[in-house]
């Protein structure tokens, strides 16, 4: 079944597409394996106005979730690789 995106939305943008393929080619997952990449409003004193959150949701398992202190557009593959390789679910 193919979702559209509800009228009046944007779907995502192809960055956080790209990020989202990312992650999943880096940690090796597979289809039954949710990948979640959002760019978010930081409400917390010292951080940055937007942070990008990355969550893995496996069928069976733990959720993995990993925080990124800048926006969405700012993040590489270099920077996932940084992030999610040393704690990368097992």
């Amino acid at each position: 079944m193919h979702l559209e995106p509800r009228p009046g939305t944007a779907g995502p943008s192809p960055h956080l597409r790209e990020l989202r393929d990312a992650v999943r080619a880096l940690l090796g997952l597979d289809n039954d394996t949710a990948v979640i990449v959002r760019q978010l409003t930081c409400s917390e004193p010292g951080c940055p106005l937007l942070e990008t959150v990355v969550a893995v949701v496996p069928m069976d398992g733990e959720v993995h979730r990993w925080t990124l202190h800048r926006p969405a557009d700012q993040i590489t593959e270099n920077d996932l690789r940084a992030t999610l390789l040393p704690h990368r679910p097992s």
